[in-house]
């Protein structure tokens, strides 16, 4: 310093010691900087090493989740989608941490180079160390300082390489179980196709049996479409003496009245629902506490209206019941239309005909009498099915067939004595009432003979094609019969043919939500209430049945009491009892009348 020129506005040059002593402290700063900067970077390592620790463990805790559960519930798209995850995890893990480290030693290895080989601080200087000493040490430092560092990021290299080996192995574990999952499910899938086969063979085998046994039990019994109300047919045609059938197991007998019993509830509900649909005046309360208006006032044209929602829903997913029920359905239709078998299609059609004219009436009398009374007069099909089959089949009834017909009569006339009494007082005192009594007693005595007509032309028809077909055709045919009516019928009102009261009354747009919704309702009611009968007759026999079936009266008299508060007078309950065991006596006589023929 001392034989350095002096420099023109420089300060006092200090002495040697103290500026050693400077540097030496620098250098110590320095060293304590940088070795703290490095203790937290090694840290902060070892913290990011926990945590990737955590992830692995917590990866291992999957897989090992994933291979315990994969044989019941991982399928191959899960297995693809986990793979693809996993790969993805571990190369964001890798890249991420790859980055991170990087970043960090140039960083240090750039804010040590910045300060050994920048300026002392206070600018008085350039470092240039006299002293060999400090220069090495620093060199040394430096040099430690590259190994230490070296020999982490080699660590954490090892690491990394024993992570990724440690997953490429659980992948390839994985790959293989997937494998093996795909060829266990493969053989699963095989075997459950060859076990629908066999099943769909046993079960076409036993619908056929069954349906021979049920033929040779009673030739005249339908089991196809379910009636619209909670009966079911009563053909009264003669059949030959059938071959008596092995006798079902008693639990079998009890599943089937169940399923019995279930069928006459649905269509006692569907009774009811008809009866809050087409009461377009007064709302009726359900279960005494939701106040409900009737969408759609009682009428012809109305119930044809209601009758072709019912049906578009029926025909929507009739086709799909009818191939669970009997497979060959489509086989058996194509079959029929192929032997141009014109006399089949005539009773086929004009029995369709007589129920869809069962179905207007019906909904035309439940509109306008109460719910029970209406069922109670639709019974009185049974006296002309009893009356029709004598004049076709020289059926002649028995005594009991007659004292049981003369309890019908008598029963239908105590049920309608008390709606008749009351309409004319309610007429001699001008009282207002809502619907004409004797419109719903007509109309439903009316639905009781045309649902005649459609029992004797299924009689004809049977044995020529299987009931469910039959039910598939009849159900596409009153969808028609009811498409072409609400067509013609604003045509024929025009021509003064029939009065303007006939016609299609109009709908708020607010109630047009309620009308689709109950159409809707009706249809899935009525397929489920056919689904019920069927598998009824399956199990306990169609006499047993349609034993059960002539309780609809009974049901839907209770259940327009409990659903919507409608009662009847004491004579009413009383014709409706003796109609109902009136009835029962009708079944119970033709069940045990081939028996006693057979002995």
């Amino acid at each position: 310093m001392d034989t350095q020129p002096p420099k023109d506005g420089a300060l006092t040059p200090k002495p040697p010691e103290q500026v050693l002593n400077s540097l030496v402290e620098d250098l110590e700063n320095l060293r304590q900087n940088v070795t703290s900067q490095l203790s937290q970077d090694i840290e902060k390592l070892k913290t990011e090493k926990k945590q990737l620790t955590t992830k692995v463990e917590m990866l291992r805790q999957q897989y090992q989740k994933m291979q315990s559960q994969q044989l019941e519930s991982l399928s191959q798209k899960q297995i693809a989608q986990n793979q693809v995850w996993l790969k993805q995890l571990a190369q964001v893990l890798a890249n991420n941490l790859e980055e991170q480290l990087t970043q960090r030693f140039e960083q240090t290895r750039g804010n040590w180079e910045a300060s050994s080989l920048g300026a002392v601080p206070g600018g008085e200087f350039p470092i240039t160390n006299p002293n060999p000493s400090y220069e090495d040490s620093s060199d040394r430092f430096r040099d430690s300082l590259d190994v230490s560092l070296q020999r982490t990021l080699e660590g954490l290299e090892e690491e990394l390489n024993s992570y990724q080996s440690s997953l490429s192995q659980q992948l390839s574990n994985m790959r293989s179980m997937e494998q093996q999952g795909e060829a266990i499910l493969e053989a699963l899938v095989n075997r459950l196709r060859e076990e629908l086969e066999l099943a769909a063979e046993d079960y076409s085998a036993e619908t056929d049996r069954i349906w021979e046994e049920e033929a040779a039990e009673e030739a005249d019994e339908d089991s196809g479409p379910a009636p619209p109300l909670a009966v079911r047919p009563q053909p009264q045609a003669p059949a030959a003496p059938p071959a008596p059938a092995p006798p079902k197991p008693a639990s079998q007998v009890q599943i089937g009245l169940i399923f019995a019993l279930l069928s006459a509830t649905v269509l006692s509900v569907f009774n009811v629902s008809i009866k809050i649909v087409l009461q377009g005046q007064e709302p009726d309360l359900i279960f005494g506490q939701i106040p409900v208006e009737g969408v759609i006032t009682p009428g012809f044209g109305n119930s044809l209206l209601i009758l072709f929602l019912r049906m578009i829903v029926v025909c929507l997913l009739m086709p799909f019941l009818a191939a669970f029920l009997y497979p060959p359905v489509g086989n058996d239709i194509v079959e029929s239309i192929k032997s141009s078998d014109k006399d089949l299609w005539l009773k086929v059609i004009g029995s369709a005909f007589f129920l869809f004219l069962s179905q207007v009436f019906i909904y035309i009398a439940l509109g306008n009498v109460k719910a029970g009374i209406a069922v109670t007069l639709f019974f009185i099909y049974p006296i002309a099915t009893t009356l029709g089959a004598w004049v076709l089949f020289r059926d002649r009834p028995s005594t009991l067939r007659f004292g049981a017909m003369g309890g019908i009569t008598f029963g239908l006339i105590l049920s309608v004595q008390p709606v008749v009494q009351e309409f004319a007082q309610d007429l001699q005192q001008g009282i207002p009432t809502f619907g004409n009594p004797v419109l719903g007693i007509i109309t439903a005595l009316c639905a009781g003979v045309t649902f005649a007509g459609y029992v004797l032309l299924t009689q004809m028809a049977a044995g020529k094609l299987h009931p469910i077909p039959f039910s598939l055709v009849n159900f596409c045919a009153i969808f028609v019969f009811s498409a072409i009516s609400l067509i013609l019928l604003p045509i024929i009102i025009n021509w003064g043919l029939l009065p303007s009261g006939f016609s299609v009354s109009y709908v708020p747009p607010e109630m047009r939500f309620g009308l689709i919704v109950g159409g809707i309702v009706l249809g899935v009611l009525t397929l489920f209430s056919y689904l019920l009968n069927n598998f009824a007759i399956r199990f306990a026999g169609a006499a047993l049945a349609s034993v059960i079936g002539t309780l609809g009266p009974a049901l839907t008299a209770v259940f327009a009491w409990i659903v919507i508060g409608e009662t009847l007078g004491t004579i009413a309950i009383i014709g409706l009892l003796v109609v109902t065991l009136s009835v029962v006596a009708i079944s119970l006589e033709r069940m045990f009348a081939p028996k006693k023929k057979a002995s």
